[in-house]
């Protein structure tokens, strides 16, 4: 995949953006007006990709009306339009939203909802040169954190996205354009979200491998805290985990840390 080639040994950083009043972690939040504007400094502090959304999908989220996700993200790819040399990604369960930001800059799309949701998707997927599959468990994200169960959360999460994988080629995609994210907090319970983690390597062999960890309540549980703000330590150790395991994309709040983190593992990586 030309366009998220890996320059290192390590995985590619992707910066987040959110232009939304609710995510999870206060400090991501941008206004519409100053959104990028971040998306340029998480580029100069590192960033290989930048993912911008619309839509708070973290637990307990209402869903917003496509209008609204537009007015907020499509003023941003367009203020961006040749400006930067790095792909941008739209994060999106609507197709709505994810043509119109496709024809003003995105190359990417990330959706949560692995082309479920909205039964246009599939069609819009394939003008993206990249797709990002997600595992989320539950209906929706209000009620995905309400006594996920699983048997095997791995096999069960592996399966969907390879069923997810065939969806996209039966409708015409290139399967040379799908990376796999298995969804780290969303319908999983702890003990989910670290099976996961110590399995990475079997997850990797569905394909490039997208993995969101920064900042989430699991780090919270393992080493108890004031919030979000305060896992930045957790957040750096899980991506050098995952950059050792397989990992091709690490998606991010802080992006300079987490390049100084992996330019030092990448370096011991090379060492002789």
């Amino acid at each position: 995949m030309a366009l998220l080639r890996r320059p290192r040994r390590t995985p590619l950083v992707m910066g987040i953006v959110n232009v939304t009043p609710d995510s999870f972690y206060d400090a991501s939040r941008a206004e519409p007006g100053a959104a990028a504007d971040d998306v340029l400094r998480q580029i100069a502090d590192g960033a290989d990709l930048v993912d911008i959304g619309g839509q708070s999908t973290r637990p307990g989220s209402e869903p917003v009306p496509a209008e609204t996700e537009l007015r907020r993200v499509v003023p941003v790819f367009e203020a961006l339009a040749g400006r930067v040399r790095v792909p941008l990604s739209i994060d999106t369960d609507k197709a709505v939203v994810a043509r119109e930001c496709l024809a003003v800059g995105a190359s990417v799309l990330n959706d949560v909802s692995a082309l479920r949701n909205d039964p246009d998707m599939l069609a819009a997927a394939r003008k993206a040169e990249a797709v990002i599959l997600m595992h989320r468990g539950g209906s929706s994200p209000k009620t995905m954190q309400d006594r996920p169960r699983y048997r095997d959360v791995v096999a069960e999460v592996k399966t969907f996205l390879a069923e997810r994988r065939e969806a996209f080629l039966r409708g015409g995609g290139d399967v040379g354009r799908l990376l796999f994210d298995p969804g780290i907090g969303f319908g999983k319970d702890q003990g989910h979200n670290l099976s996961l983690l110590k399995r990475l390597e079997s997850l990797v062999e569905l394909g490039p491998l997208v993995l969101g960890v920064s900042r989430k309540s699991f780090l919270g549980r393992v080493t108890p805290d004031g919030g979000p703000q305060d896992r930045l330590e957790g957040s750096l150790a899980v991506a050098c985990w995952a950059a050792l395991h397989g990992a091709a994309i690490l998606r991010v709040h802080d992006v300079r840390a987490t390049r100084k983190a992996l330019d030092a593992l990448d370096a011991v990586l090379g060492a002789d």
